[in-house]
């Protein structure tokens, strides 16, 4: 079964896009093969695995507009097993062309439709909103990974976005669940980040991820490169993070049989 995960939080500057790519690249490591599907306007994912602008001719937005099929728009990595569906700012337009529009809620979960049972994991990238890209974003995916600082203000924003997901469950996607949260740019040397992580475990108990991500300059180099930290610095603590991370994913989600192999004359 193919999960899709989309990884959220309308605060910026979390960690959002960095916990997108390097968990997608941490899975991909392990032998899984993942689709990287950048919907963030901003198109950090796809330059963090060497797709700046001005190398991508076809994006996301040319595939949910139905342009183009989403496959025409998958490219690869430097990981064999990870590929990206890059995105724009193209995609900006995507949310205004959208407005009136029926199902509108729908259209990447209809995009991604015919490419996703090609893969174990496609996992999105969601825009700094709960604007419709990010609804849409929750409409396609069956969970949700939460990324987070431990800070006050996280807190309100983390109810904020857990009323949407109710919201978007019972309107919906009765599917949606939050997989976990995970602690980013986390410092376990601060009485303020352990206090706000043992209130969110308060909250949603083991849905809180052991593995916390912490400051590191490797990790924040290595989009700079166009590349994951695995690939810049396999034994920084940033990707060490990411792939404790990843094998915990791998266990809550279940997939217990063996990783897809890519058709014959496939990706």
């Amino acid at each position: 079964m193919t999960r899709i995960i989309a990884v959220a939080n309308q605060k910026g500057g979390v960690g959002k896009t960095t916990t997108a790519i390097n968990l997608a690249a941490s899975v991909a490591s392990r032998g899984y093969r993942v689709l990287l599907v950048d919907f963030d306007p901003q198109g950090n994912a796809s330059s963090g695995v060497g797709y700046p602008h001005d190398k991508i001719e076809l994006s996301i937005y040319d595939a949910i507009l139905g342009e183009v099929t989403v496959e025409d728009v998958i490219r690869p990595t430097e990981i064999t097993t990870l590929f990206v569906v890059p995105a724009t700012t193209d995609l900006v337009g995507a949310e205004i062309e959208l407005i009136g529009v029926e199902r509108r809620e729908r259209y990447l979960a209809n995009a991604l439709a015919p490419v996703a049972a090609a893969y174990d994991y496609l996992i999105i990238d969601c825009p700094p909103s709960l604007g419709l890209l990010t609804l849409n974003a929750l409409v396609a995916a069956d969970g949700v990974i939460v990324p987070m600082q431990a800070e006050y203000f996280a807190l309100e924003g983390l109810s904020a976005l857990t009323k949407t997901i109710d919201k978007v469950k019972n309107a919906y996607n009765p599917h949606l669940e939050i997989v976990g949260v995970v602690f980013t740019m986390f410092d376990g040397r601060l009485s303020l980040a352990n206090q706000v992580r043992l209130e969110v475990e308060r909250f949603f108990g083991d849905k809180v991820f052991e593995a916390n991500v912490p400051r590191n300059v490797r990790l924040s180099e290595a989009p700079s490169h166009g590349k994951p930290a695995l690939l810049y610095d396999l034994r920084c603590a940033g990707t060490t993070s990411y792939l404790a991370l990843a094998d915990e994913l791998l266990d809550r989600t279940l997939i217990i049989h063996a990783p897809k192999q890519p058709a014959a004359g496939g990706s």
